[in-house]
């Protein structure tokens, strides 16, 4: 079977984000007061063939961890769509 990994990674709330600091900063700068706490990461997209769907989440885990993420920085959260 394939599927459709889209996964979203982000710093970790306990982490600065210098990136969304700064871009949170520029919109207050530009009208738009109403933002906070704009936080700022990743979204990654990709095909995936598995016998199952739990083989596939395995397989995104496994990526997530070893490439995809710094897991000392980020957390990351994933959907999986049967193509």
């Amino acid at each position: 079977m394939k599927f459709l990994a889209e996964i979203n990674v982000m710093p970790q709330k306990a982490l600065l984000d210098p990136q969304g600091k700064a871009v949170n900063n520029s919109m207050h700068n530009i009208g738009f007061k109403s933002v906070e706490n704009l936080r700022i990461g990743k979204h990654i997209v990709f095909e995936i063939e598995a016998e199952t769907k739990k083989a596939a989440e395995d397989k995104v885990n496994e990526a997530c961890k070893k490439i995809l993420t710094n897991p000392i920085m980020e957390d990351y959260e994933f959907t999986l769509k049967t193509l």
